[in-house]
């Protein structure tokens, strides 16, 4: 079974960029589709962004859309958030996840991270 390992997380001012990533392990990344999530606090998770296994399709929230961009580098098992023009609202600790071997972003998600805390303040 696949294992997520989150990086990459901090403090950084409104405006600013940040990139995390998501290391795996235990399995074959490119039969993955890999999704971030995002939980601040008091709040529920809520999914952020997700490439898929088959076509890397790509899928953000209406509230990232614009500003983050996820990818994916097989060869060295690990997926990508990139981060930019950040807001105080981006506040929140940043999971990834993967749904079982096979499924694409719908599908439900199975394996997850412990994830890595962004703070956008100034």
């Amino acid at each position: 079974q696949v294992q997520l390992v989150e990086s990459g997380g901090g403090l950084v001012q409104p405006g600013g960029s940040l990139r995390l990533s998501c290391a795996t392990s235990g399995g074959t990344l490119s039969y993955y589709s890999i999704a971030w999530f995002r939980q601040a606090p008091g709040k529920e998770r809520e999914g952020v962004s997700c490439i898929s296994n088959s076509e890397g399709s790509t899928y953000y929230a209406d509230s990232v859309k614009g500003r983050f961009t996820i990818s994916r580098d097989n060869f060295k098992n690990t997926v990508y958030l990139q981060m930019n023009s950040l807001k105080p609202e981006d506040t929140a600790v940043y999971y990834c996840a993967a749904p079982p071997l096979g499924l694409g972003c719908r599908g439900g998600m199975h394996y997850w991270g412990k994830g890595t805390l962004v703070t956008v303040s100034s």
